[in-house]
C-alpha cells in the first residue's frame, strides 16, 4: 500500500510540475508530461516500478477519448465522413505499410519481417495526435477531421494486423522470451473468438458490435434515469464508468480493440439527453489516464539502448517521419485538403503509434520479428512520439502563420470614400452596417474572410476584401477624412494593431472598438481608445434585466434597476483603468485589485439604496 501510494505521489507531483511549465514555454501539455517521465525513468527504475504494466493500465485513458469524441460525433456525421474514412485512412495505412516495408527490405530485411515492420511504423498515435487537436482547437478543422478519419481506420487496421502477424511467422525464429508473451496477451486479451471456427469467431464479433448498438440506442436512457433517480453524483459517475469499461471489456473478449468499441458506444449515444453528463463525468479520468499514459512513454525509452544505437535509431526515426510526412502530404492534396490544413495533417501524424508497442510485442512472440529488431523498433516508436509535440510547435508557430499571410491575397480596390468605415463584416460588423444603412448613412466595410464575403454579396451587401489593419488599405478607404472608424473585427491582435494604429495617426478620428472581454476594454483604453463595447455586455445586461423581471419585477423598474447597475459600472470601469499596467497580469495588479475592493466597499451601499428606490417607485 505504501509502495502505491508513493508511485502516485511521485507521479502527480511530476505532473503537476512539468505540465505548467511546459504550458507556460509554449511546448504544449503533451510535451510536458514525456519529459516528466523521462526524468522520471532513473527513479522508477529504483523503485523496481513495471513501467510496462503501467502503460498498458494508462492506456485505457485512449478508451476514453475515443468514447468523448463518439458522443460529439452524430451518426449522420460519421456517414458523411465515409469517403475520407476509407480513402484517407485506407489509402494511408496501405501504401504507408507498403512503402515502409520496401525501404525495410532494400536495408536487408527478410520480406516477412520487412512487411510487420511496415504494419507496425504505418500506425500513428492516437493518444497524442487527439489530445493536441483537442488541446489546441484543431479537432474540427479539416485537417483535424482528416486526421482524426485516418487514426479512427488505424485502430481497425490493428485488429487486421494481429490476425496477419501470425502468418508471417518465420520457423528458424525462435520467441524472445516470456516478457513478450506477456506484453502481448496483456493487449490482444487472448480473446474468446480465437478458440472459435472462423465463422463463428466473425458472428460473435459482429453479434458484440450489434449488443454495444443495441444497449446504447435502447437500455441506456433507462439505466442512466433510473441511477440519476438516486440524485447521489456519484452513483452517475460509477455508471458512466461501468458503462466504458463494460464496453472495453466486451470488445476485448472479442477480439476488437477497446477503443474502437468505446467510440462506437459514443456516437450511439451522442443523441442522449444524458451526453453532456456523461462528457462531464469521464473527462477527468480521461485526462489523467492520458497524463500517465505520456509519462509512461517518457519514462520507457532505454537511455542505455539508445545510446548504444544511437546512429540507427536516429537513421530509422527520420526514415520514418520523412516518409510518412511525403505520403501523409501527398493523400491530402489528393483530397483536396487546404494548405495549412495539409500541413497539419503531414506534421501531426508522422509518427508511429502506441499500438506500435502491441505489435511489436506480438510478432516477436509469433517468431515474425528477431528480439534485435525488436529493441530497436522499440526506440523508434517513443522516439518518434517524443519528437511529434515539436512537429506541432513547427506548425503552430511557423506553418500556419505563413499560410495564414498567404491566404489574404491580393485585397480589393476600394473605390469610394465614406465617413464611416467599418473593418469586420461578421457577426458584430455586419448589424452595425444594416443599422447604419438602414439609416441612410453610407458605410465602407472591409474584411479578409473571403468565404464569409461571398456569401454576403450575395445577399447584396458591399463589403470590400482586405487586411483593415494595413495602413494603405485605410488611406484608399479615406481614413484621412472619415469621421468614425468601427473595429469589429473578432481577433484580438487585430483589434489591437488597427485601434493602436488609427488612435496614433489619426487623432481627431471617432473609434468605436469591440472588446472581447473586460480585460480587453483595459487594454484599448491604455492605447487611447474611449468608445469602447464588450461584445457580450449588452446581452449580459438583457439577460440581468430578463432576471429581475423573472422574479416579480415589472418591466420598466427592471430597466431602471438595469441602467443604475450599468452606470455604477461604467464609472468604476473608468476609475480603474487608470491603475492598468498592461506589463502585469489583470489577477496579479495588486493595486489594482486594492482599488476595486475600495470601490465596492463605497459604491455597492448606494447602489443597493439606489434599486430599493426604483423598486418602491414601481410598487
Amino acid at each position: 500500500m505504501t509502495g502505491l501510494l508513493l508511485l502516485a505521489f511521485i507521479l502527480l507531483v511530476a505532473g503537476v510540475i512539468a505540465v505548467p511549465l511546459a504550458t507556460r514555454l509554449g511546448l504544449g501539455s503533451v510535451l510536458g508530461y514525456l519529459l516528466a517521465g523521462m526524468a522520471l525513468s532513473p527513479l522508477l527504475g529504483f523503485l523496481g516500478v513495471d513501467v510496462v504494466s503501467l502503460q498498458h493500465f494508462a492506456e485505457f485513458g485512449v478508451v476514453m477519448m475515443l468514447f468523448l469524441i463518439g458522443l460529439d460525433l452524430k451518426p449522420k456525421r460519421l456517414w458523411e465522413m465515409r469517403k475520407r474514412l476509407i480513402g484517407l485512412g485506407g489509402g494511408q495505412v496501405v501504401i504507408t505499410t507498403a512503402v515502409i516495408a520496401c525501404i525495410s527490405l532494400v536495408s536487408g530485411y527478410e520480406w516477412r519481417t520487412a512487411l510487420a515492420i511496415g504494419m507496425i511504423l504505418a500506425l500513428s498515435s492516437t493518444a497524442i495526435v487527439l489530445q493536441t487537436l483537442e488541446e489546441k482547437g484543431w479537432l474540427k478543422r479539416p485537417g483535424g477531421e482528416a486526421s482524426f478519419s485516418i487514426l479512427l481506420v488505424q485502430d481497425v487496421a490493428v485488429i487486421l494486423m494481429l490476425a496477419v502477424m501470425p502468418l508471417l511467422a518465420m520457423p528458424d525464429l525462435a520467441a524472445t522470451g516470456a516478457e513478450a508473451a506477456s506484453q502481448s496477451d496483456a493487449h490482444s486479451g487472448m480473446s474468446l473468438v480465437n478458440h472459435l471456427p472462423a465463422w463463428l469467431g466473425g458472428l460473435v464479433t459482429v453479434g458484440a458490435v450489434a449488443l454495444v448498438v443495441f444497449i446504447g440506442t435502447y437500455l441506456s436512457r433507462p439505466i442512466f434515469r433510473y441511477v440519476a433517480s438516486a440524485d447521489l453524483r456519484e452513483l452517475f459517475t460509477a455508471i458512466a464508468l461501468l458503462f466504458v469499461v463494460g464496453i472495453a471489456l466486451l470488445m476485448v473478449l472479442v477480439g476488437l480493440s477497446p477503443a474502437l468499441g468505446a467510440f462506437i458506444a459514443g456516437v450511439v449515444l451522442a443523441n442522449s439527453e444524458y451526453r453532456h453528463e456523461l462528457e462531464a463525468d469521464i473527462s477527468p479520468f480521461k485526462g489523467l489516464l492520458l497524463g500517465l499514459f505520456f509519462i509512461t512513454v517518457g519514462a520507457g525509452i532505454d537511455f542505455a539502448l539508445a545510446a548504444e544505437q544511437f546512429g540507427s535509431v536516429l537513421f530509422w526515426t527520420s526514415v520514418l517521419i520523412a516518409t510518412k510526412m511525403t505520403i501523409l502530404f501527398l493523400i491530402g492534396k489528393f483530397f483536396d485538403l487546404h494548405k495549412q490544413d495539409r500541413w497539419l495533417l503531414t506534421l501531426g501524424l508522422a509518427q508511429a503509434g502506441e499500438f506500435g508497442f502491441v505489435l511489436i510485442a506480438f510478432a516477436t512472440t509469433n517468431s515474425v520479428l528477431p528480439g534485435d529488431t525488436a529493441s530497436l523498433l522499440l526506440l523508434v516508436v517513443a522516439f518518434s512520439m517524443l519528437v511529434t509535440p515539436l512537429l506541432f510547435i513547427v506548425y503552430d508557430r511557423f506553418v500556419a502563420p505563413m499560410y495564414s499571410r498567404s491566404d489574404v491575397g491580393e485585397a480589393d480596390t476600394i473605390d469610394e470614400k465614406n465617413e464611416i468605415i467599418i473593418a469586420g463584416r461578421g457577426r458584430v460588423g455586419g448589424i452595425v452596417d444594416r443599422m447604419l444603412q438602414s439609416a441612410d448613412y453610407n458605410t465602407t466595410v472591409i474584411d479578409y474572410d473571403s468565404k464569409h464575403l461571398d456569401i454576403v454579396r450575395k445577399f447584396g451587401f458591399r463589403t470590400y476584401f482586405g487586411d483593415a489593419t494595413r495602413p494603405d488599405l485605410l488611406r484608399a478607404a479615406g481614413i484621412e477624412k472619415a469621421k468614425l472608424l468601427i473595429v469589429a473585427l473578432d481577433r484580438r491582435e487585430s483589434i489591437d494593431k488597427l485601434v493602436a494604429y488609427a488612435g496614433s495617426n489619426y487623432p481627431g478620428l471617432h473609434i468605436i472598438a469591440r472588446a472581447l472581454d473586460r480585460n480587453h476594454v483595459f487594454d484599448l483604453w491604455s492605447m487611447g481608445a474611449r468608445d469602447i463595447i464588450r461584445e457580450t455586455y449588452d446581452s449580459s445586461l438583457r439577460m440581468g434585466r430578463s432576471a429581475f423581471e423573472a422574479l416579480g419585477i415589472d418591466r420598466q423598474s427592471a430597466q431602471d434597476m438595469t441602467d443604475a447597475w450599468e452606470e455604477m459600472d461604467r464609472r468604476s470601469l473608468r476609475e480603474v483603468a487608470d491603475y492598468y499596467d498592461p506589463g502585469i497580469p489583470f489577477h496579479e495588479n495588486a493595486p489594482l485589485i486594492a482599488r476595486i475592493k475600495e470601490l465596492r466597499e463605497e459604491w455597492d451601499p448606494v447602489l443597493r439604496e439606489q434599486m430599493d428606490d426604483i423598486l418602491k417607485r414601481g410598487k
